[in-house]
Formats: structure tokens, sequence, C-alpha cells
């Protein structure tokens, strides 16, 4: 009993020092996307007005830890556009939208990330948008950390202005949920220490 106790202690030992530093830990990462083309706004006959919601789908359960959007768009003149998140609860927050007093002339969204942690603001970007900026100050897609992923997520889109239309292509939410693996090794190999420690005698 000795001899087993001791290897064991010592196999938890190592397991503690040596095997769990070096696992390599990533939180999962979830991404769900679609094609709409949506003409923007809806109305055919107006340049101005709402498109029809762009509607994602997410079928799972999980808590979100961090949430990046992605959008993909055609628009003659993007400094129109109101862009919006919806989540699954009704919780919203603008992406992006323009004071008319900072006009400005310039086309399309191109494999464009909203992306809290991003070192720009989408204000401070230049039309054709790519890459990644942090949302409209002071929106942050942080407002939907901690939720339910489950639901109907929703792009909106409002043309605020007249003369120019575009269409709504392709969004993407990539969603992050915490990893439970680190906690799980770390309290299976302390009660393994634990379970084998030498009890003192009397």
């Amino acid at each position: 009993m000795d001899n087993r106790g001791s290897a064991v202690r010592m196999f938890a030992a190592f397991f503690l020092v040596m095997v769990f530093p070096s696992i390599g830990f990533s939180d999962p990462v979830h991404i769900y996307s679609g094609d709409f083309n949506l003409p923007i706004p809806a109305d055919l006959n107006s340049s101005k007005g709402w498109m029809a919601d762009a509607v994602i789908e997410i079928p799972d359960h999980f808590v979100i830890s961090d949430l990046d959007v992605g959008i993909s768009l055609e628009h003659t003149n993007v400094f129109d556009l109101q862009i919006f998140l919806q989540s699954p609860d009704g919780s919203e927050i603008c992406l992006n939208m323009y004071n008319y007093d900072k006009f400005f002339i310039g086309e399309n969204y191109k494999d464009t990330i909203f992306d809290d942690e991003a070192p720009f603001s989408i204000k401070d970007g230049v039309p054709p948008f790519t890459g990644r900026f942090r949302p409209l100050e002071p929106y942050k897609l942080s407002k939907f950390d901690g939720k339910d992923a489950y639901g109907s997520w929703r792009l909106r889109g409002y043309d605020a202005y007249w003369w120019d239309s575009g269409t709504f292509n392709h969004p993407e939410l990539t969603i992050t949920t915490p990893e439970p693996t680190t906690a799980v090794l770390l309290t299976f190999g302390i009660g393994l220490f634990r379970l084998f420690k030498p009890r003192r005698s009397y």
C-alpha cells in the first residue's frame, strides 16, 4: 500500500508540476454565417429605409465569453448606413452609423470584422472597410458576454438617406466560449494528490 501510494503521489506531483502547465488550452470557438443578398433598403422603389433582417440561427446552448461580427456588403455610399446587431433576447447594439456633419463618399464593407479588441474604431476607418474595427463607441459587443448564444441573431441595416442603395451579402458570428478543461484537469490532479497524501501517524 505504501509503495502504491508513493507511486501515485509521485504521478500526481508530476502531473501538477510538469504535465498540467505544458498542456495548451484554447477556448472553443463557434462560427455561424449565412449568405443573404438582401437589398438595402428592402423597398426596391425607394433608396431610403430598412433592409429585411439577416437572421442567423444558433441551435446550440452555450455561454458567450467573446463575440466578433463579420459583414460583407455592397453599397454605393456606406455613409448612409446604420448597422445593428440584435441578440435573441432583444438586446441590441449599433455597430456603425455617422453624423451628417461628417459626410463622406465611399463604398462597401468587405470582410469587415467588428471586434472589441481591435486597435482602431470603425469611425477612424476609411471605406471600402476591410479588416478589424471596434464598434461605434460607446457600443460594445461585450454587452452579450455571459449570455446564452441560442436563438435568432439579427443583423439589421437602415439606409438613412436618399439616392444610394446596396446589397447585404454575408454576415458571420464568431463566438468564443469558456474552456472547461483547465478546471477539470486541475481538480483531477489536486484530488489525486490529496487522495494519497501521507497520513500523519500518532
